[in-house]
């Protein structure tokens, strides 16, 4: 076998077909989106570009192995947690705020830049980089080594989390969710899980509860104020609230409902939706292709899920097993909680609908997370094919 011929059987072409897929996806549903948008202007070409970007980063990542990865990983990681608390300080001149939050650095020529989206990466490794090396020094399992194991975790995790949860709590729920993905494979006893997991459930009761039926406590206790929780309340009751905050999620279920079993029909939309080419890109391909369209790009969802759940289980590698495990929990949190705020079944928290919605930042972070999905399909089918030549 050729040099040639073994690099290109390292190749997941599978993965590839996907990405693929879910490309023409994307430029199918933005540019119907950009037609009837309240925007002038041409967010398909970008978002071919920035697709461009995102083929380049695979090209550079798929070449670093796992020693590579480690060694690079605390670089990332300052860098990402450096730009997160610079974005905090930084002047109106480069990091103005859009929307009410300042979440995004601004290059004249370039566009905004979410920082962000390219942390939660650095997270995966991060504590990919953790749980290896713990389990490296830390042989013999006991429930002092995983109660700091536990630590170290949330530590790594809650250094970013800390300096986005103001501004931008979608992120911060995809950390969390990370986290949380990387909790479970990491081998940690029950006996510390099963009273963290049901103190946090608990207290989530709570506060719901507080907010629903008292908010006054919360207002006089811990300084908050009502109009804080809009959100919950526009989620719970979109009619009531269809004038204000719940306008998006009515007009959501109104284009995906009318769009029925088989859709209305490329480029019949007759429901205006703001934001409809990123956040609530979701409802276009509903009300365009219905429920049969809908039900296809979920499943490609799905396949890519599946896809790198298998690369995760071949691989002999912990250390890859971990990043295969984030990057999983990366995406299907991202599909789930956008999916599930269009139709109403989760609150509105901003976070866009990976590979499809448009965005630089959000697109490049994604890519940048099946980078390293390739790289460890490219590395470990080396020593499966390796001979002499």
């Amino acid at each position: 076998m050729t040099s040639n011929q073994r690099n290109n059987s390292r190749i997941d072409y599978g993965l590839v077909l996907i990405l693929f897929l879910l490309f023409l996806a994307s430029c199918v549903a933005i540019y119907s989106a950009q037609s009837t948008g309240q925007y002038g202007e041409n967010f398909l070409a970008k978002q071919i570009v920035w697709y461009i970007v995102g083929m380049i980063i695979i090209t550079v990542v798929i070449r670093l192995d796992s020693d590579q990865l480690k060694k690079l990983t605390w670089y990332a990681y300052g860098l990402g947690i450096a730009s997160l608390a610079f974005l905090i300080v930084a002047p109106s001149s480069i990091a103005p705020v859009i929307n009410g939050a300042k979440n995004w650095f601004v290059f004249p020529g370039v566009g905004s830049i979410q920082p962000s989206e390219f942390v939660k990466v650095f997270i995966i490794l991060a504590l990919s980089r953790v749980i290896f090396d713990h389990h490296q020094k830390n042989q013999v399992k006991s429930v002092g080594t995983d109660f700091w194991l536990m630590i170290k975790i949330g530590l790594v995790t809650g250094a970013p989390l800390m300096l986005v949860i103001k501004e931008d709590l979608g992120t911060s729920l995809v950390f969390i969710a990370i986290m949380i993905g990387m909790i479970f494979i990491s081998g940690i006893t029950w006996k510390i899980l099963v009273p963290i997991f049901s103190t946090g459930i608990t207290l989530i009761g709570v506060i719901f509860y507080f907010v629903l039926l008292h908010p006054e406590v919360l207002e006089k206790y811990l300084g908050v104020r009502e109009y804080q929780f809009a959100r919950i309340y526009s989620w719970l009751d979109p009619y009531n609230y269809q004038s204000t905050t719940g306008f998006q999620l009515t007009r959501s279920l109104l284009a995906i409902g009318s769009g029925e079993t088989t859709g209305k029909g490329y480029g019949v939309r007759e429901v205006y939706l703001p934001e409809s080419h990123t956040d609530f890109i979701f409802s276009v391909v509903g009300e365009e292709f219905g429920f049969v369209g809908a039900s296809i790009l979920i499943s490609l969802f799905f396949l890519l899920i599946y896809q790198i759940t298998k690369v995760g289980m071949d691989t002999k590698n912990n250390y890859y097993t971990y990043i295969c495990v984030g990057v999983i929990s990366m995406i299907t949190f991202h599909v789930f909680q956008n999916i599930g705020m269009t139709i109403g079944l989760l609150p509105i928290t901003g976070i866009p609908l990976p590979f499809i919605s448009y965005g630089g930042s959000s697109l490049m972070g994604n890519m940048l997370a099946l980078s390293l999905i390739f790289s460890i399909r490219y590395h470990y089918k080396k020593y499966m094919f390796s001979t002499s030549d």
